[in-house]
């Protein structure tokens, strides 16, 4: 995030509505250089908020401004922007290369040769280029998508769910390609549902949930609230008495149950002292622990415990 008068992205009260649906509401945020993660629910506004700032929707409320200048109707800013939508859509007749080579046209590059060239190079498909965008598997052409988004060298790179459909492996180069890019003074927004698909990248956070936004700012500072508030988890062990005797009376252990098939369901005040605290407790007592399983983890129960602070 970045708060400055120089901000590369910068919404000002934004709201989206279609019809009597309210899509987003009242959104101002600054982004800087360098990564940012947009998170939230499915639902969540995420992809709205996306296409209202890469300039393919407009507000019904509110400016956008993208390098300075109104980001709607400006062909000179798309020029300075890289675009991977969520949807994977693709002309499946098409070569990985004549894919990217017609996002150069579109972009009128006059090195078009050259930059395609490097494009596919940065996300490691030269050896699949001229095979059909139809034989691809999601992964590859995910990495093909990005090569076309990163043609024209933007300066702002605008990524809806890229990790989406990768392997381990193609996740790592995607997330390296990424953070040299942030690098070399790029600014980025990287949306996702899963935080912790953009934690080990991502500088800045902005959380989004029912349209509304939750929380921006740095990532650390927003994981150590999310660290802080309510947490149960489901613990299976070898002893499950044993473990609820030991867990029972420490600080920030709210409530202990034996559950059902033996289970430990264990309410803290802190998901840091859960994860610190269970594993200590099970290697004192000799406790064999087979599975500790988060009850309450989804993103709307993350999210909206941000809302309500």
């Amino acid at each position: 995030m970045n708060g400055s008068t120089g901000a590369a992205i910068d919404v000002r009260g934004v709201s989206k509505w279609f019809g009597d649906v309210v899509a987003v509401s009242e959104v101002s945020v600054r982004v800087g250089p360098g990564i940012t993660g947009l998170l939230g629910p499915n639902g969540a506004g995420k992809t709205t908020l996306l296409r209202m700032i890469s300039g393919l929707a407009a507000p019904s409320e509110g400016e956008i401004l993208v390098l300075g200048e109104p980001v709607r109707d400006n062909p000179g800013i798309y020029r300075r922007i890289g675009i991977m939508s969520e949807h994977q859509a693709v002309y499946e007749f098409l070569s990985g290369r004549a894919f990217v080579e017609l996002a150069a046209d579109l972009h009128g590059l006059d090195r078009r040769g050259e930059m395609v060239d490097r494009a596919i190079a940065a996300v490691a498909m030269e050896d699949a280029q001229h095979r059909r965008l139809g034989e691809f598997s999601r992964g590859m052409r995910q990495r093909m998508r990005l090569a076309a988004a990163i043609v024209n060298d933007p300066e702002v790179l605008i990524l809806d769910e890229p990790l989406s459909g990768t392997d381990p492996r193609q996740r790592i180069e995607i997330s390296e390609l990424l953070t040299q890019m942030a690098g070399a003074g790029r600014t980025i927004v990287v949306s996702s549902h899963i935080l912790e698909e953009v934690e080990t990248i991502a500088s800045g956070i902005v959380l989004m949930v029912d349209g509304k936004l939750a929380a921006s700012g740095d990532y650390r500072a927003i994981r150590a609230r999310l660290n802080e508030r309510p947490y149960r988890v489901s613990v299976g062990c070898s002893d499950p008495r044993g473990l609820a005797a030991a867990l029972v009376g420490m600080d920030g252990v709210e409530s202990v149950q034996v559950g059902t098939e033996g289970r430990v369901v264990v309410l803290s005040s802190s998901a840091t002292i859960l994860q610190t605290a269970v594993p200590r407790l099970a290697a004192e007592r000799g406790i064999r622990l087979d599975r500790v399983e988060p009850l309450d983890e989804s993103l709307e129960s993350v999210f909206g415990y941000l809302v309500s602070r």
